[in-house]
């Protein structure tokens, strides 16, 4: 038996062939006189094949009733295509209906809008733009890997279930086997010794804190996994599941990790530009007419490198009426981080050296004592895609960072023992995989580039 071919295989055939195999579903069927043509995709590509079935097919009453979202099983000669679009097209010689979709398959129009498909998540993917989506999305993922491994960085996988609160917001998503009925309590608090850890666990907002530890061993790693955050916000930009890339590099300062964070965003852009051309054609089209210059302008830009306090003096003095104010001490705002890229630098900055109350306990306290390590990459439209800082490796400063902030040091004594044991300067970063998806498609919201968003009161699919 003549062995299933992929459609995006078929369309950059070189020649005719005599026997081929296809398998997918239906996007159209239309007849004509002694013929139907029917337009098959299989998710390999965003192009569908065009399939041309005679009447004389012993089955051809059944392939007359094909509707849209029904599979078949093709066989037949791929030869060259008459019609214009389209350089080949299959001549059936057998046609297996696997399945006809009912007249209800929510499919039926060419056009939905994103929010009627969100309410349908698990079909979606079926579309041409939620295909094109996920066809990046994969991509993206090999290339995180490429990247890395070729600079000799270490691949680990961190907890998803943790006891400590990375970034001290207490965010987190508890997990627990007690009998939610019966809740134990000792002096008016849930009592915990009898949880599966005995003690408060909950799902992981970030795997840094654990690749720092194996970076101290291994110089330089990343993991790449899911990360979960008990935010109830309903943005465009937040969801409750979501992917982070964080690596972290032994002896390696500030600069060091901005270095790699700028020339891992410029790698990944071409890695889109070059592999997912058609796909990216469609956002161009459809949803963002100036994505290839968005794509364009990573590869060809150097990325401004700035210090909070120019950032904050820059948006002070641009006289626009922000939403939100902006003064030395307060975080930047998406608004702000969008005029610095998109109408003063009109290119990806980074911002660095922020103020030590904005920023997270374990980022290197700065000779100055008001400001820490950190920096921030901003992009057009999206705003922060990456964030990152020098690590704090003094122990004494640490702890007292620590003691400040109301982090208890009991929780972090195994984050303290690598301060005591041979520990070096680093550095490490994270980039939020949607964030990412979002920019390098021109798609607006999160949901839109997640499988199946996690937000609040929907957990559904």
């Amino acid at each position: 038996m003549t062995e299933r071919i992929k459609i995006n295989k078929l369309l950059c055939s070189d020649t005719t062939v005599d026997e081929v195999v296809v398998k997918g579903w239906v996007r159209t069927r239309r007849g004509s006189k002694g013929f139907s043509f029917i337009e098959v995709n299989d998710g390999s590509c965003l192009k569908n094949i065009q399939v041309v079935a005679d009447s004389s097919l012993d089955n051809y009453d059944d392939i007359a009733r094909l509707t849209t979202g029904s599979a078949v099983a093709v066989s037949g000669s791929l030869v060259e295509s008459p019609g214009g679009g389209q350089k080949w097209e299959i001549h059936a010689k057998n046609i297996e209906v696997i399945s006809i979709a009912p007249e209800d398959y929510p499919l039926q129009k060419k056009r939905h809008s994103d929010e009627f498909l969100r309410t349908i998540a698990h079909l979606r993917p079926r579309t041409n733009k939620y295909g094109a989506v996920f066809r990046i999305r994969s991509e993206l993922s090999y290339a995180i890997h490429d990247f890395f491994r070729d600079r000799g960085f270490k691949y680990i996988h961190t907890p998803i279930l943790t006891g400590s609160d990375c970034e001290g917001a207490g965010e987190l998503f508890q997990v627990t086997t007690l009998d939610m009925g019966n809740v134990p309590s000792v002096d008016g608090k849930v009592d915990y010794s009898g949880d599966f850890f005995g003690k408060e666990a909950g799902l992981t907002v970030s795997g840094q804190l654990s690749a720092e530890m194996f970076a101290l061993a291994l110089g330089d790693v990343y993991t790449f996994g899911p990360t979960f955050r008990a935010e109830d916000s309903n943005t465009s930009r937040h969801v409750a599941e979501f992917w982070m890339i964080e690596p972290e590099m032994a002896f390696c300062d500030l600069d060091g990790s901005m270095d790699v964070a700028e020339e891992m965003l410029k790698y990944l852009a071409g890695v889109v530009q070059e592999n997912c051309a058609e796909d990216i054609e469609l956002f161009a089209k459809f949803v963002d007419k100036g994505l290839p210059n968005t794509i364009e302008n990573i590869l060809t830009s150097d990325f401004e490198r700035i210090s909070y306090e120019e950032a904050v003096e820059i948006l002070k003095k641009s006289k626009k009426e922000f939403e939100y104010e902006i003064n030395y001490g307060k975080d930047l705002q998406s608004e702000h981080e969008r005029y610095l890229t998109e109408n003063y630098f009109k290119k990806p900055v980074i911002v660095h050296d922020y103020p030590k109350e904005i920023k997270p306990f374990y980022m290197r306290l700065n000779d100055d004592g008001r400001t820490v390590a950190a920096m921030d990459i901003l992009v057009p439209r999206i705003g922060e895609i990456v964030g990152g800082s020098q690590r704090e490796e003094r122990l004494d400063m640490l702890v007292e960072r620590m003691k400040e902030m109301g982090i208890p040091l009991e929780d972090y004594w195994w984050y303290l023992d690598s301060r005591r044991f041979g520990n070096v300067p680093h550095s490490g970063f994270g980039v939020g995989f949607e964030r990412l998806l979002m920019f390098l498609t021109g798609i607006g919201n999160i949901r839109d580039v997640i499988p199946f968003a996690r937000t609040p009161k929907n957990i559904e699919f």
